[in-house]
């Protein structure tokens, strides 16, 4: 019998649901009546940021579903994100709860030109959040696209360390070093990306069509998204899928009946690994703190 992996413990001891709705790249006017529907079929974590331009619209439908007893506010996991540009200890208590990337932009700068470009420094963010933490205001505070090394000198310093790291994760970008390690610190991974790099057609293909997850799909007859899906939970980090299709949406929350057996999750470490969000906007010879990818993930390419 398939265990049902519904939530995560992360080391604050809050619960965090293993399924999210992604609303990366889901444009105003969509992305409302996406929230609306995940929250019906049994969705329980919203993955949101800043940066994404919907929040607002997120909140207004949130706001009705709790006013029409549809859900309770502290049955959800909300996640946002902390923007490059928010990093300054004075502007993070009126920002939000997460450090989004772990890239610094100059202070009210629109858009990803270079010379916005600022070297961060991270332990200085991290202790106001830690204050924000304090305040109650977050269930848990976390760090996203961190490479082994950052997150490893961010747990040197920090008071409280942070209980998720949010990476790009799934059969093709597997993140052997970095889950280990945040296994070790007692660091939750949580995925996006989890069937491939959203909004890059080609790319997020390319993770489905790959012959040895759709030669496990086909043995256990499902979908190659649900396989996707399914390896994530199994591997023990939360995913969060991104669509604006109730179809989809439904599809994807229907991953808690069946496991994949392991002589078949076996099968699935062969896939060729390749990382599809590089983060390109935040590389540049010249400007800002990173001139290559090697030193933007520290080696881990």
């Amino acid at each position: 019998m398939a265990r049902a992996i519904r939530f995560f413990e992360v080391n604050t001891g809050a619960q965090i649901p293993s399924v999210a709705l992604g609303t990366w790249q889901a444009a105003p006017g969509v992305v409302g009546d996406a929230v609306a529907a995940a929250i019906k079929v049994g969705y329980r974590h919203i993955d949101c940021a800043q940066a994404y331009g919907n929040e607002k619209e997120i909140g207004a439908v949130l706001k009705k579903l709790f006013e029409d007893g549809i859900v309770k506010r502290e049955d959800l996991w909300i996640t946002s994100k902390l923007w490059c540009t928010d990093h300054a200890p004075e502007d993070v208590p009126v920002a939000l709860d997460r450090i989004h990337w772990p890239v610094s932009m100059k202070r009210g700068s629109v858009g990803f030109k270079p010379e916005n470009l600022i070297h961060p420094d991270i332990p200085n963010t991290w202790r106001a959040m830690e204050t924000f933490y304090d305040s109650g205001k977050a269930r848990a505070i976390g760090v996203s696209n961190f490479s082994t090394k950052k997150l490893g000198d961010l747990l040197e310093v920090a008071r409280i360390p942070p209980a998720v790291n949010q990476v790009e994760c799934h059969p093709s970008w597997q993140q052997s070093k970095l889950r280990a390690f945040c296994k070790s610190k007692g660091v939750h991974l949580s995925g996006y990306s989890p069937l491939g790099s959203p909004g890059t057609t080609s790319l997020k293909s390319e993770v489905l069509k790959n012959p040895i997850l759709n030669m496990v799909a086909e043995k256990l007859g499902k979908s190659p998204a649900k396989v996707a899906l399914r390896w994530g939970l199994q591997m023990g980090h939360s995913v969060l899928p991104k669509s604006t299709s109730e179809a989809r949406i439904n599809e994807n929350f229907d991953v808690f009946d069946s496991s994949i057996p392991d002589d078949l999750f076996a099968k699935l470490s062969e896939l060729e690994q390749a990382r599809l969000v590089k983060g390109s906007p935040f590389v540049h010879e010249t400007f800002g703190a990173y001139r290559t990818f090697e030193e933007l993930w520290d080696g881990e390419l």
